[in-house]
């Protein structure tokens, strides 16, 4: 029986397959992540797949046409994706890269996953939402996983394996979470935007190495890392993203394989980086991921209204 070609697939199949090899490339970094972090600084690292990204979505931008999109552009615009490039690569992958720094690979990876909590509780205070009895319950299970993981399941306790690096996974999530509600009110083609928003970002990146720490060429192993990184985590992945959501019949149902990513995370952690994942580790997660769902029975949720966005 002959393959079945990509043009001949259906919207919504094609939506699904889109999706999956999104959720297969995020499932992919916090491996990376930590693997690359062996042979480079959590600083050296942000720059390189910085630099790399920019090339990555330089080339979709190029293919894509969309340089043009640039000259549109107002002063306005151009402030907007100062601060957003200044959160999002700069300060988000900083904190991040840092907390995977100090935290096996599971801990990060899964206490950064409660950025949609830390999403609703950041959209009552700067958007004024009210936060309803079913998302305030939702809250109270996510964080309730984020304590089994940060304690390593010795919650009664409080006994914090290593609390700087929880505090900087916790505050990666909380940068993520204030990107998106900034993104929420710009309007800007996606592409285009993200572009500018990350020229901006390396050039931050680049003025912290040259002040605050050492710039070099690192050693093989730690640039194909950067490239992998800057390519499948910033770049490429993200338009993946995008087009399964273009083609999706219900984006609700392609939205959802997100779920999927931390779950399949683990799995890559433990037979490439070695870690034996902890029953505690599993318990956190399912908490976590029960209590982003309780949020999505909310219609008019902050979730529901992103999912024509990038989300990882």
């Amino acid at each position: 029986m002959p393959l079945i070609t990509f043009a001949a697939m259906t919207q919504q199949a094609k939506s699904t397959l889109l999706a999956l090899l999104a959720v297969l490339f995020w499932s992919t970094m916090s491996t990376a992540f930590k693997l690359s972090l062996r042979y480079l600084a959590f600083d050296l690292l942000l720059f390189w797949s910085v630099f790399f990204a920019l090339i990555a979505v330089a080339l979709i931008m190029l293919l894509q046409q969309k340089f043009g999109l640039i000259g549109r552009m107002n002063v306005r615009d151009f402030l907007r994706s100062a601060l957003m490039g200044l959160i999002n690569p700069f300060l988000y992958y900083l904190v991040l890269f840092n907390a995977y720094d100090l935290l096996q690979a599971q801990e990060a990876g899964v206490l950064n996953y409660t950025w949609p909590v830390i999403l609703v509780l950041l959209s009552a205070v700067v958007l004024r939402q009210k936060i309803s009895l079913l998302n305030f319950m939702a809250i109270i299970v996510s964080f309730s996983g984020l304590l089994v993981i940060s304690t390593k399941g010795q919650v009664f306790t409080l006994n914090f394996t290593n609390p700087t690096g929880v505090g900087l996974a916790i505050g990666s999530a909380f940068l993520w979470a204030l990107y998106w509600i900034i993104n929420m009110k710009d309007q800007r083609e996606a592409v285009s935007k993200i572009f500018v928003n990350m020229l901006f970002g390396f050039v931050y990146i680049l003025l912290y190495m040259l002040l605050f720490s050492k710039l070099n060429i690192p050693q093989w192993h730690g640039l194909a890392g950067a490239m992998y990184i800057g390519a499948f985590e910033m770049g490429f992945t993200f338009v993946i993203w995008l087009l399964a959501l273009k083609f999706a019949a219900n984006t609700a149902k392609v939205s959802n394989l997100i779920f999927l990513s931390p779950f399949i995370g683990l799995f890559f952690i433990h037979l490439f980086v070695g870690e034996q994942i902890l029953v505690s580790t599993y318990v956190g997660l399912v908490l976590i991921v029960a209590g982003i769902m309780l949020q999505q029975l909310k219609p008019k949720s902050m979730l529901r209204r992103m999912r024509n966005g990038f989300v990882t």
